[in-house]
């Protein structure tokens, strides 16, 4: 896959002062992975945000047309290009190889660009990575009951996740959580091969095909008007599983 960095150096922004030594020195060692397609207007404030935590973060800007790039660099991310839009799971493809080229990296947090993900919850799935014997911390929307995804959408992720856990053998709760928190083994021993947005289907697989020790963390997606108007359509799940089956 073609793509280019417009950086070459691994600085990041000061963490926050209020997080504990321990905190401090996980959050040193973990990289944001974050997929970008326009979304200019939000894209600063969330990179703004997750830097005062996490001091490294690359966005993947898959063939925007607007200023997302530039957004996000002037706010303090790396920066890597597709040419043309390729698709999240391709974006996710490209984001991980570039943060594993950091060798003092162990953990690997993959973030939403449109302010529906919490710093919060991806600290607390890292903290976990660092202090449990898991591989990958998937975040679920149905361990609390503080996400509100609506009856439809609630109804077919629900169906996606018996799908998921039969053909895959990961129980998991919610399948198609974008938040996730990887060991730098797991990271670099997925593959994914579909570009767009089955590849969440396609990681679940590979958790059972490589045998990978997985636990979920409660996570309260925030959806606003804006990531709403974002958003893909309740039948994407159903759309996911039908490229996994024909693909």
């Amino acid at each position: 896959m073609d793509y280019e960095s417009n950086d070459t150096t691994r600085g990041g922004s000061p963490m926050s002062t209020g997080m504990s030594a321990a905190d401090r020195a996980i959050a040193e060692r973990t990289w944001l992975v974050i997929p970008l397609f326009n979304e200019a207007t939000v894209v600063g404030d969330v990179i703004r945000h997750a830097t005062e935590t996490f001091p490294h973060v690359v966005c993947v800007d898959d063939g925007s047309t607007d200023d997302s790039a530039d957004a996000a660099r002037r706010a303090g991310a790396h920066v890597v290009h597709h040419p043309i839009n390729l698709g999240q799971g391709a974006s996710l493809q490209t984001g991980l190889r570039y943060a594993l080229s950091d060798t003092d990296a162990e953990y690997f947090v993959t973030f939403d660009s449109d302010g529906q993900h919490r710093v919060e919850d991806a600290l607390d799935m890292v903290r976990r990575l660092a202090t449990e014997p898991v591989d990958i911390v998937v975040g679920s929307r149905f361990l609390d009951g503080r996400t509100k995804p609506g009856a439809i959408k609630r109804l077919v992720l629900k169906a996606a996740v018996v799908f998921q856990n039969v053909t895959s053998g990961v129980r998991l709760t919610d399948a198609h959580n974008g938040l996730r928190a990887l060991s730098r083994d797991a990271a670099s021993s997925i593959r994914v091969t579909q570009n767009r947005m089955a590849h969440a289907s396609e990681i679940v697989n590979e958790i059972g095909r490589l045998k990978l020790r997985y636990a979920e963390q409660p996570v309260h997606i925030i959806y606003t008007d804006y990531s709403r108007s974002k958003g893909q359509s309740v039948w994407n799940s159903v759309n996911i599983i039908s490229d996994l089956i024909f693909k």
